[in-house]
C-alpha cells in the first residue's frame, strides 16, 4: 500500500490586503464547489472554515479547489500571524480534519439568516448566451482570479445586463471594481458584443 502524501500549505499575498492565500498540495473542496463563512456557530459542512474562524482575527474564511483565502480583521497584519496560521491548516489536515463534506451537488443559497454558502461554482446557466458567459469566465477569468485567492461567479443575465458574485479576496478588493470594469466587462463586450452591455457585482 502506497502512502497517502502528506499536506503542504504555503501562504500568498494577495491584491485585498485584508485577505491572505493559503494553497495547498491537494484539492479540498470538488472541482466544481466555493465555500464561504463569516459565522463561527455555522458550519455543518466544514470543520476547517469552523476551525479557523475560531481565531479571533479571522473575519472570513473562503475555500476552492486547492486553496483558503482567509480575510483579516483589523486588529492584527497579516505578517504578524501567517506562519502561527499556516501551520495549523498544515497540522489540522494532515491529523485527518476535514475541509469540506458536502458533495458537488450541495447548494445552501445565502440568505439573511445563513452566514454561510457552499455553492456550485456558477448558477445554472439557462440559455445558450447564460452557457456561453460562463464558459469564457471560466477560461479567461477563473485561473487569474483563482490565482488572487478569489473567484468571480455567474449569477445571472438579463437583457445584457451580467450579474457576477464576487467571492474571497474578491469581496471589498479595493481593486475589484478596475477588475469587473476593465477586464471582465471588457471581455465579455469584446466576445459577445451582441448580447453584453454591462457587467456588475450584485455583492460588491
Amino acid at each position: 500500500m502506497s502512502q497517502q502524501i502528506p499536506f503542504i500549505i504555503y501562504a500568498e499575498s494577495t491584491p485585498n490586503p485584508a485577505t491572505m492565500k493559503f494553497v495547498a498540495n491537494k484539492y479540498l473542496v470538488p472541482k466544481d464547489v466555493t465555500y464561504e463563512s463569516v459565522d463561527i456557530d455555522n458550519n455543518p459542512l466544514s470543520p476547517l472554515a469552523q476551525s479557523l474562524l475560531n481565531f479571533p482575527f479571522v473575519k472570513k474564511v473562503y475555500i476552492a479547489t486547492n486553496f483558503v483565502s482567509l480575510t483579516r480583521e483589523e486588529v492584527v497584519e497579516w505578517e504578524d500571524v501567517v506562519h502561527q496560521v499556516r501551520e495549523f491548516i498544515t497540522e489540522f489536515l494532515n491529523n485527518g480534519g476535514i475541509a469540506y463534506k458536502g458533495g458537488a451537488e450541495e447548494e445552501l443559497p445565502q440568505g439573511d439568516d445563513t452566514s454561510y454558502t457552499a455553492v456550485a461554482a456558477h448558477r445554472e446557466a439557462k440559455s445558450e448566451v447564460e452557457k456561453n458567459i460562463i464558459a469564457i469566465l471560466d477560461e479567461y477569468v477563473k485561473p487569474a482570479v483563482e490565482n488572487d485567492g478569489g473567484a468571480i461567479l455567474f449569477d445571472s443575465y438579463n437583457e445584457g445586463k451580467v450579474n457576477l458574485i464576487l467571492k474571497g479576496s474578491c469581496s471589498g478588493c479595493p481593486s475589484s471594481v478596475m477588475t469587473l470594469k476593465s477586464g471582465v466587462e471588457n471581455l465579455l463586450r469584446e466576445m459577445m458584443p451582441e448580447d453584453v452591455q454591462e457587467v456588475v457585482a450584485v455583492n460588491g
